[in-house]
């Protein structure tokens, strides 16, 4: 009987720590999930603050833009890196600190000159640049047209390899 007893508690206790294994992996998952959104809220707001007040997507037409859209911006720089790690060291190697031969838009340069030189935070920059590799960003109204009109077979003018389209960016 006291057998019998003693493998009933270890039965009990073997059913309730693998229920709570099962919780404490579905609570990983939930704070991974949310670690996540978090940084892609964070990546979403530091680019509308930092990014924005050159690379607007308000503007009415082209000729009132100060610089390239980040649409067309993260088109060309996942062109020459694909991969996250290439896009995201690139894009903050650049805004750190941008100089004509460190440009992958020819275009952009001699239309806009060179970025200016900010003092960017390293972290923030990262966040921004994953952001931009991992979401679709958004254009000015006007810009499908304006880039059919000035690249018919869908490329610029840079550096990189590979077709260009607009349409998943």
């Amino acid at each position: 009987m006291k057998t019998l007893k003693l493998l009933f508690v270890i039965t009990i206790l073997l059913i309730s720590c693998n229920k709570k294994g099962a919780n404490n992996s579905d609570k990983i998952v939930e704070n991974d999930t949310l670690k996540q959104k978090t940084q892609e809220e964070d990546g979403l707001t530091l680019f509308k603050q930092t990014c924005y007040a050159c690379h607007s997507v308000t503007t009415q037409s082209h000729d009132e833009i100060i610089a390239p859209p980040m649409a067309v911006v993260k088109m060309r720089y996942k062109m020459r890196y694909p991969t996250e790690k290439e896009f995201v060291n690139a894009m903050v190697n650049y805004a750190t600190d941008p100089k004509e031969e460190k440009a992958l838009m020819q275009g952009a340069v001699q239309q806009f000159k060179v970025m200016p030189h900010q003092n960017f935070d390293q972290n923030n920059l990262r966040i921004i640049a994953t952001y931009i590799y991992n979401n679709k960003l958004e254009k000015p109204k006007w810009f499908d047209e304006h880039f059919m009109q000035q690249h018919p077979n869908g490329m610029g003018m840079g550096k990189g390899m590979g077709s260009g389209r607009m349409n998943n960016q």
